[in-house]
């Protein structure tokens, strides 16, 4: 093989795996915010089982899950913290934001009890419709509408494409970076400030 095959080898194996994962962020979306939708649901469901045992690990699954497919979620959308995926991918151009959305639910987990209190649950599941509209609106409407022809499809799709509109998605990207990384310097101080109460007193 030539050095030209060689690449072309490898940048379509680039594409084709941050196509793939874009295109696994819908599935997650949908997944992960119909868990915490149907969280009432769940919770009447450990009122059928006649054993705790049962209605525990019911209970413990339910959760695992849910807060699995929330990392797995904010890991797929890596994608929107390079630029050069960005602006070389057709991606929808408010994923980076959808991204921030989805971690800020995983420091909610963090700093708050949870399923404990009521109302940062309902900001975790305010925060997951918003995250998961800015990602499903702009792939559906921009990105899967890049094969069609049509004069209003060719005003509107661009708009919501990072490869056709960077003057936007780049400024988002860093921003939803920046972003994330603030967040991400707030976590690690309530850890640490977490550890330090924890401790355990000398003699």
């Amino acid at each position: 093989m030539t050095p030209d095959q060689i690449s072309g080898f490898f940048d379509f194996g680039e594409s084709f795996v941050e196509g793939t994962i874009a295109a696994a962020l819908v599935v997650l979306w949908v997944l992960v915010l119909g868990l915490h939708i149907g969280r009432p649901y769940m919770v009447q469901s450990t009122e059928k089982f006649t054993l705790r045992l049962g209605a525990d690990l019911w209970w413990i699954i339910y959760v695992g899950l849910r807060d699995i497919f929330v990392v797995q979620v904010f890991l797929g959308s890596f994608i929107f913290f390079y630029p050069d995926v960005v602006s070389g991918m057709d991606l929808p151009i408010t994923g980076s934001l959808a991204a921030v959305c989805a971690f800020a639910v995983m420091l909610i987990k963090l700093t708050t009890r949870n399923d404990g209190d009521r109302d940062w649950f309902r900001w975790q599941a305010l925060l997951l419709g918003l995250g998961a509209l800015l990602y499903l609106g702009p792939y559906i409407i921009g990105v899967q509408a890049t094969l069609l022809t049509g004069e209003r499809i060719d005003v509107i799709m661009p708009v919501l494409v990072t490869s056709r509109n960077t003057d936007l998605a780049l400024p988002l990207c860093y921003l939803s970076a920046a972003a994330v990384g603030v967040m991400g310097i707030a976590a690690v101080i309530y850890n640490l400030r977490q550890a330090a109460v924890r401790r355990p007193k000398a003699a």
